[in-house]
């Protein structure tokens, strides 16, 4: 198997698991947090990205190993994505649009990060 098809059914179901990882952690917290000095912070606390960022390298991890390279690295960044599209996208001020090209950005580059070492590691291993 080449490292570089992209399969169908793994590209969806990583889709899926990123939406889904970002409902689980991120979609259901909507309020802003007003504290007492008149800021504003949120919606979102530092332990709910947190436990996205660590939920997801292991659906990465295991498409990688099994050869699924493009349907990890475009699977999970298109879910996450489109999550953040879908709930930003109520920003009345059109900034939203910045945020989602940072994640798109962001998450692309970590999990080719990711896939690429999972894959190098696993071919080294499957060439012994």
């Amino acid at each position: 198997m080449r490292l570089t098809e992209l399969k169908p059914v793994p590209f969806v179901l990583l889709f899926l698991v990123s939406l889904a990882a970002w409902t689980a952690w991120l979609g259901w917290d909507q309020q802003r947090d007003v504290h007492a000095d008149g800021s504003v912070s949120g919606p979102y606390e530092v332990w709910q990205v947190i436990g996205l960022v660590l939920t997801l390298p292991a659906p990465v991890c295991w498409a990688a190993y099994r050869g699924h390279v493009a349907a990890a690295v475009l699977g999970t960044t298109a879910g996450l994505t489109a999550a953040a599209g879908y709930d930003w996208s109520d920003d009345s001020s059109g900034l939203f649009v910045i945020g989602v090209g940072m994640v798109l950005v962001g998450s692309l580059a970590a999990t080719t990060a990711v896939s690429a070492l999972i894959a190098s590691l696993t071919r080294d291993r499957r060439h012994r």
